[in-house]
């Protein structure tokens, strides 16, 4: 049996048996589409030793076995043939993302994606990702084109796919015996999560299975059981409003933050501000906006937590709101509405600045996050009962960190001015994270001082956290989305800061010198639900207090 031949026809490759189609497929995949993978793997397992290269070819046969072999799966020469070509513009997305980034396109991933906006789409965009598109994508799709696999007898097309499955799955079994020990630590590592297109095609697999599977349409009503209702506690009776504005952050990692002990001047005003406690021991639930900010507000804690499940319970804000509190969000990001539907929300940019706002916050893209505080100093002075205040920044989300902030915010110079991360030094990316940082604590100093303002008539806390983090180069990873098994601790590792005005303080009983001594113990978003629930002095059959961060250190407990 020939296995390939070139027709009389120019640019027409013939395939004898749909075994040879596969495995020349399957080839292209591993040697065009996972450069980022095979640098990880020979990083992680090649010591100049005797063993290394034997091992490093025997992991190529392995794959392309494997891939044959799910191609060899699909029924019917034409699925096999359309599938295959299919794969190469989406294994293209996949190696941008995996060689510009170091980043792997899994489940959270395709979710994040999946709810992005035009405007967080468009700064991905750019001519290295074209180039991928077209060199990796399209250019391969000719070669499948071209393509023809002989009409076979469906017995022989059988014979010849199963006689390869069982020599594939025997060479499986015989090269993971030989390279047991290199086998295992490849597969602890980061790198088979950045194979493409098999680890995206899994992602997606899973977004699916876990997310669509169980969708429910945003109108539809969450009604929480009689015994699920929420109840205020004794100390939230007070002469005066109690008012908690809630800041949750968008890819601030607790490295680049001044109060936790980063060597650059990025928190110059929170940082000389009195009655600020920053904790230093704070780890994200996701690596990703669309899990971190649903995981956060849940009572299912990350060991728990699914999108499916979250939908069935009420997040903390809902319960707050079922409770009597009056809870407004404004969002800069819209990622908000995945907690936000059943709530009054103002979205930027739909919503421009109000009177008094600088008209350069926004533009017809975005606002600068300093949008959200237009109205907020009347607001605060109209408020007659208890409220919370939610804000969802744009904070230092990138890749193009510099829209981020204004001109006089940039503290750090020079700052990368480009959405593609590869055209700049890993010091000017840093740089401009690092201005994203120091308008955030601009933003919150602001918001702390509009507090002060108010504490007449107000008794007022803001609490500050961030939905996850960023890598700025560590590793050669770049932006978030890492699967959260291998990401990097910068990924991971959140700023959480709380400011409380002194007549908050004397209401809720908080003592000071205990919550110093809090600061550098771990807590996670998991301590979120029943923290924001202590600060509303409300109450429900999830709230825990040895969950909250603050029961512990009101006297009153």
């Amino acid at each position: 049996m020939k296995p390939v031949r070139v027709a009389r026809a120019p640019c027409r490759l013939h395939f004898a048996s749909p075994v040879w189609y596969a495995l020349l497929v399957s080839a292209m995949y591993l040697a065009l589409l996972n450069q980022r993978f095979w640098r990880e793997a020979v990083a992680l397992c090649w010591r100049g030793n005797a063993g290394d290269l034997p091992f490093l070819v025997a992991l190529f046969l392995l794959l392309l076995s494997g891939f044959s072999l799910a191609l060899l799966l699909l029924p019917g020469r034409r699925l096999m043939h359309v599938a295959s070509g299919v794969l190469f513009p989406l294994g293209a997305m996949a190696a941008y993302t995996a060689d510009s980034y170091g980043l792997a396109v899994d489940a959270d991933m395709v979710r994040s994606l999946a709810h992005a906006t035009r405007g967080e789409a468009g700064a991905l965009l750019g001519p290295r990702l074209l180039l991928y598109a077209l060199l990796l994508g399209v250019l391969p799709m000719f070669v499948v084109g071209s393509s023809r696999i002989a009409p076979l007898p469906l017995r022989q097309h059988l014979r010849h796919r199963l006689l390869f499955c069982g020599a594939a799955l025997a060479l499986a079994a015989l090269l993971m015996s030989a390279f047991a020990a290199r086998f295992n630590v490849l597969l602890r590592s980061h790198a088979p999560y950045l194979l493409v297109p098999a680890a995206a095609l899994q992602g997606a697999a899973r977004y699916v299975a876990s997310d669509l599977a169980s969708w429910r349409p945003d109108g539809q009503a969450r009604q929480a059981a009689p015994a699920d209702a929420p109840q205020r506690l004794p100390s939230s009776r007070g002469s005066r409003p109690l008012v908690v504005l809630l800041v949750v952050g968008e890819t601030a990692r607790h490295a680049s933050f001044q109060l936790g002990g980063y060597a650059r001047p990025t928190n110059p005003l929170l940082s000389a501000m009195p009655g600020v406690y920053y904790f230093s021991n704070v780890t994200s639930c996701g690596t990703t906006t669309a899990v971190s900010l649903p995981c956060m507000f849940s009572p299912l804690g990350r060991d728990r937590f699914t999108v499916a499940g979250a939908r069935a319970v009420p997040n903390a804000l809902e319960q707050l709101a079922a409770a009597g509190v009056r809870v407004a969000w404004r969002a800069n990001n819209a990622g908000s509405s995945v907690i936000s539907a059943r709530l009054p929300t103002v979205t930027y940019p739909a919503q421009r600045p109000g009177p008094g706002a600088p008209p350069a916050l926004c533009d017809a893209a975005s606002c600068l996050d300093e949008a959200m505080l237009a109205g907020l100093e009347q607001a605060l002075a109209q408020v007659d009962r208890d409220s919370l205040f939610g804000f969802h920044q744009m904070g230092s989300h990138g890749p193009d960190y510099f829209r981020r902030y204004p001109a006089a915010a940039q503290r750090f110079s020079p700052a990368c001015r480009r959405q593609e991360l590869t055209d700049c030094s890993v010091e000017e990316i840093r740089n401009a994270y690092d201005n994203t940082i120091v308008y955030t604590d601009r933003f919150l100093a602001a918001q702390i001082a509009l507090l002060e303002s108010r504490s007449d008539r107000l008794d007022s806390a803001l609490l500050y956290l961030s939905d996850h983090g960023e890598s700025l180069g560590e590793q050669g990873v770049f932006l978030h989305g890492a699967p959260y098994a291998a990401a990097p601790q910068e990924q991971k590792r959140i700023p959480l800061l709380l400011w409380m005005s002194d007549g908050y303080q004397r209401r809720m009983g908080m003592d000071g010198r205990c919550l110093t001594r809090q600061l550098d113990q771990p807590f996670s978003h998991d301590n979120v639900y029943h923290t924001l629930l202590g600060m509303m002095a409300t109450s429900d059959r999830h709230y825990r207090t040895d969950m909250d961060l603050l029961a512990g250190c009101r006297v009153s407990n």
